[in-house]
């Protein structure tokens, strides 16, 4: 038994470390068993390298026909030609300014992952791989267009608002700046709260499949309004884990955010309007 046992232990040890490994900034990332763990942080165009150690087991060989190192999705590096590894082996490698157009990101129903793979090939006893996960954050400059957002919410004869927020983008720790106005109220409202919500879509046409996530609900008013007041809002973005909006990534999948303002009577009547906002990564944020 204890033969058995042995005969699907690894045939050594694969250790992937990054050249900067010690000043490259640490990220949090979960992976799909819910287990959080750090990974490095890079940035699209950004060098990857590094060194991989192959070292058998005490008192093995590894007889191979290749060893290689694979950016998914991207590129393959041939690291060695078929022959036998008896003690611990070194290979450097690198990746120059590697175009990640997009980010790291974990949803409900789609992971966008990148990974360093190490495939010791052979005839026997099957490949010996070894994965190692990276984060890829991308940034942008504050957008030179920003609009602000005024709409009307009514049903005829009862009830008129209009609602303004200072813009329509926003990067990750900005901050929600807007007003109500109440026009006209003529049914008793008991409660009025802002949302954000998460949309994540997968697939395309028929085979379209929608998430939609509330991240944060903020309550604005409790209690009835009158006609002439004014509700201010303020929403902090920080306290949220937000992403940035991703729209068609690849043909696969989008990631969108909207502010949902609700309205709910004293029947329990709900009254809501959607605006669609981008969210963006900031430098530092």
């Amino acid at each position: 038994m204890n033969f058995l046992l042995g005969a699907f232990k690894p045939a050594c040890n694969i250790l992937i470390t990054f050249s900067d490994a010690k000043t490259r900034k640490q990220v949090p990332m979960k992976k799909e068993n819910g287990q959080m763990v750090m990974v490095p942080l890079f940035q699209s165009q950004e060098n990857i390298a590094g060194k991989i150690s192959i070292e058998p087991l005490q008192g093995k060989k590894i007889e191979h026909n290749g060893v290689k190192v694979e950016l998914l999705g991207q590129i393959v590096r041939e690291l060695d030609v078929p022959g036998d590894i008896y003690e611990r082996k070194t290979y450097p490698f690198e990746f120059s300014t590697v175009e990640m157009p997009y980010e790291t990101y974990s949803g409900v129903n789609v992971r966008l992952r990148y990974v360093l793979k190490v495939t010791v090939s052979r005839n026997y006893g099957g490949s010996i791989v070894e994965y190692q996960d990276f984060m890829v954050r991308n940034y942008s400059p504050p957008p030179s267009i920003n609009n602000s957002i005024k709409m009307e919410v009514g049903i005829e004869d009862c009830l008129h608002i209009e609602f303004e927020y200072n813009k329509s983008k926003y990067h990750l720790k900005d901050v929600i700046i807007g007003k109500i106005y109440f026009l006209l109220v003529r049914i008793k409202i008991k409660n009025m709260d802002l949302e954000i919500r998460r949309r994540e879509s997968t697939g395309s046409g028929a085979n379209t499949h929608v998430e939609t996530e509330t991240l944060a609900k903020y309550e604005l008013m409790d209690g009835a309004p009158v006609r002439g007041e004014s509700i201010p809002i303020r929403l902090f973005l920080s306290p949220y884990e937000l992403t940035p909006t991703h729209r068609n990534i690849n043909n696969k999948f989008s990631v969108k955010y909207y502010l949902n303002l609700v309205l709910v009577d004293e029947e329990d009547r709900r009254y809501f309007k959607q605006q669609e906002i981008t969210i963006y990564r900031l430098l530092d944020s």
